[in-house]
């Protein structure tokens, strides 16, 4: 694929078009309307998903947030706390809407890589000195932050130990890419968690969506307030047919972003200015040297060059693959991002 003087758009895994066959599996839907619960595309996608995560049930929503939203408010009560990692989605990218819509506080605990058992009875400990209790805990797979790395299952399970009544909701937005970076399967990833949230707009690359996962008699209370939070649809089977035709035909491929991400990582890891970061899956953090700053200072001229990213956060740049970047495009990539950056580096 030629990309001469083509936009390379970086940003996210969010930013993938629907593919030619997609939207025909999209057209040829039959769809009813999923308010009333007589859409049968909405209905086949919800078992597919809750059958791959090892889950009772599913619930179609329009994208990952509202499901992580639909678990804090059906688990925790207000007044409660949320354990999450620091700059964990639920904590820093939904809008603080644990706090705003259920009355969850969010309480980072751990690092950017996780948490272990120590830090969630030290969490637990403090609500004999008045501290809210702990209401549910949030765990994430891939870790955004932490650019896409693993967190490891057997943590996971222990966690699951510590957890006591305790539900624990996962934020699965790219489980997809921990499956295809592990081997181990999606049940197995999902067993440590009552609920789950997967995304299908990320690596699976359809337009929009995700599902909610887990115990019947939970999904039954999050389809309740689906309807009253706004994120109810009528034919939604036309959204839910893409979600479909990606777990046939774009799971399995998973792995390919994964390899041109570590390309990246590979191409401009000795460019002066910046460190790159380990990564497991399909983000690469870049995080600038101390003399720059402000990763927006390298991502600006970027974007003036084609490459369309942003910061991760004030002191990294983040890069993500995706279906809709190819070898070509990653190998296009590595020589614009090396000749905007080294004379930056050099004048800086």
């Amino acid at each position: 694929m030629s990309t001469a003087n083509a936009t390379i758009d970086l940003r996210s895994d969010t930013v993938t078009q629907p593919t030619g066959a997609m939207r025909a599996a999209m057209a040829a839907a039959p769809v009813g309307d999923d308010c009333y619960g007589d859409d049968p595309t909405v209905a086949a996608l919800e078992a597919r998903v809750a059958e791959l995560l090892g889950k009772e049930a599913g619930l179609f929503v329009p994208g990952g947030t509202l499901g992580n939203q639909l678990a804090i408010h059906v688990q925790a009560r207000p007044g409660q706390t949320l354990a999450c990692v620091p700059m964990a989605h639920v904590q820093v990218h939904e809008g603080a809407a644990a706090a705003r819509i259920s009355g969850v506080q969010a309480m980072p605990i751990g690092g950017r890589r996780g948490f272990g058992v120590e830090h969630l009875r030290e969490l637990v400990a403090e609500e004999a000195n008045g501290w809210p209790t702990l209401g549910l805990i949030c765990v994430e797979n891939t870790l955004g932050a932490a650019g896409g790395m693993l967190w490891p299952l057997d943590e996971l399970q222990r966690l699951r130990a510590a957890a006591g009544t305790t539900p624990i909701h996962l934020d699965g937005a790219r489980l997809w890419n921990a499956h295809a970076a592990s081997g181990q399967s999606l049940a197995e990833l999902a067993s440590t968690a009552d609920t789950v949230s997967t995304c299908l707009s990320k690596g699976l690359g359809a337009p929009a969506g995700a599902v909610l996962s887990g115990p019947r008699d939970v999904i039954d209370a999050a389809r309740a307030c689906r309807y009253a939070f706004g994120g109810s649809m009528r034919q939604s089977g036309i959204l839910a047919a893409a979600g479909l035709h990606a777990l046939d035909h774009h799971l399995e491929r998973i792995g390919e972003d994964h390899r041109r991400a570590q390309r990246l990582r590979d191409g401009l890891r000795d460019l002066p200015g910046w460190e790159v970061r380990p990564g497991d899956t399909n983000i690469v953090l870049l995080t600038v040297a101390e003399r720059i700053g402000d990763a927006e200072r390298i991502a600006g001229p970027l974007r003036d060059a084609g490459i369309v990213c942003y910061p991760n956060i004030r002191s990294e740049l983040r890069l993500v693959t995706h279906l809709g970047i190819d070898d070509a495009i990653v190998e296009d990539a590595i020589v614009r991002i090396r000749a905007v950056v080294e004379p930056l580096m050099t004048a800086a």
